[in-house]
């Protein structure tokens, strides 16, 4: 049985307090880790962008 089908069993037992303190912290978690994934996008960018403003990468792309 895979983790989601355990998640929904669970979720089909337990009480509606404790239901939305899972949705809470879900929604934490997705959020944290939006977050994550859009800083790991700026730090790469600013160590790529040497490479990135080069002329010889200019000649590569014009025809595409």
């Amino acid at each position: 049985m895979d983790t989601k089908e355990l998640l929904i069993q669970e979720i089909e037992k337990s009480p509606d307090f404790i239901l939305q303190e899972v949705w809470d912290f879900l929604q934490f978690l997705n959020a944290k880790y939006q977050q994550e994934k859009l800083e790991m996008s700026l730090m790469s960018e600013s160590s790529l962008q040497k490479d990135w403003l080069q002329p010889e990468e200019d000649e590569a792309w014009q025809n595409l």
